[in-house]
């Protein structure tokens, strides 16, 4: 669109026949940095930024509710990734772009709850969030002040702050194992690159170092609990994805078509 072009939140979905597409929320600039799950029901909801605060967006079936969870003073809610709970709950990570912190806000069924989880520097961009099996979150994020990998997990009275890759990192992406084990995928130093916990260290693999490659991560974990990873090779401006196989990395391009 034109600079001058209003910013709304659309929402697509296909019925097995057609595209169904909606304006979810138009009020002012809305809409950057979104993160969609579904509901038991397959009911969609949505996070986002919007108008220097973060907010979130769900559908009952038959209309769709946006509210403001974060207004802080500045500009917050950027990098936003969303979760549902066993309940149906949201749970999100995101970023403070005036403070330069990680942020996690929460809804309980009654009330929306915010809190900063690492302000230690400029901290937060590029967050990828999942829970555990006891509903609790875990998130990976960039440290941009010290070029790191970092990783928060929540055990039900604190948060645990790690380190994970001091060799550079930028965009990030979190899924849990069946042990719930984070298993994160990254950029750094222009590498692909894939950090695991088997419960007592950290295991980094460079996955692909084949020029610049490695940014717009997406991970998922099959049912044998090995990482499939799309992502953006930056050098041919390619779309490719890596799979470890049990035995090693099978990489593929998968488009190049521009």
């Amino acid at each position: 669109s034109n600079d001058d072009d209003p910013l709304l939140l659309k929402c697509a979905s296909f019925n097995g026949t057609s595209w169904d597409i909606q304006t979810v929320d138009a009020a002012g600039s809305v809409g950057r940095d979104t993160s969609l799950a579904l509901d038991g029901a397959g009911y969609p909801h949505i996070s986002y930024e919007g108008n220097g605060d973060l907010k979130y967006a769900s559908y009952d079936g038959s209309s769709w509710h946006a509210e403001t969870v974060d207004d802080e003073a500045g500009d917050v809610g950027a990098y936003t990734s969303l979760r549902l709970d066993g309940s149906g709950h949201p749970h999100i990570s995101y970023y403070d772009n005036t403070n330069y912190d990680l942020k996690y806000a929460h809804y309980d069924g009654l009330a929306w709850y915010t809190e900063t989880v690492d302000s230690a520097g400029s901290v937060g961009e590029y967050t990828s969030l999942a829970l555990d099996g006891a509903g609790h979150p875990h998130i990976s994020y960039y440290d941009y002040t010290n070029v790191d990998l970092k990783y928060a997990s929540f055990n039900g009275a604190s948060w645990d702050i790690q380190t994970v890759d001091a060799a550079g990192s930028g965009h990030t992406s979190l899924a849990l194992d069946s042990a719930g084990h984070p298993h994160i995928s990254y950029e750094g130093n222009g590498d692909l690159k894939y950090a695991s916990y088997d419960g007592s260290s950290w295991h980094i693999q460079t996955v692909d170092s084949a020029g610049d490659v490695g940014q717009y991560t997406s991970l998922a974990l099959d049912a044998a609990g090995h990482p499939h990873i799309s992502y953006f090779d930056w050098t041919n401006r390619d779309l490719k994805y890596a799979h470890w196989t049990g035995s090693g990395w099978d990489i593929q391009t998968v488009d190049s078509a521009g």
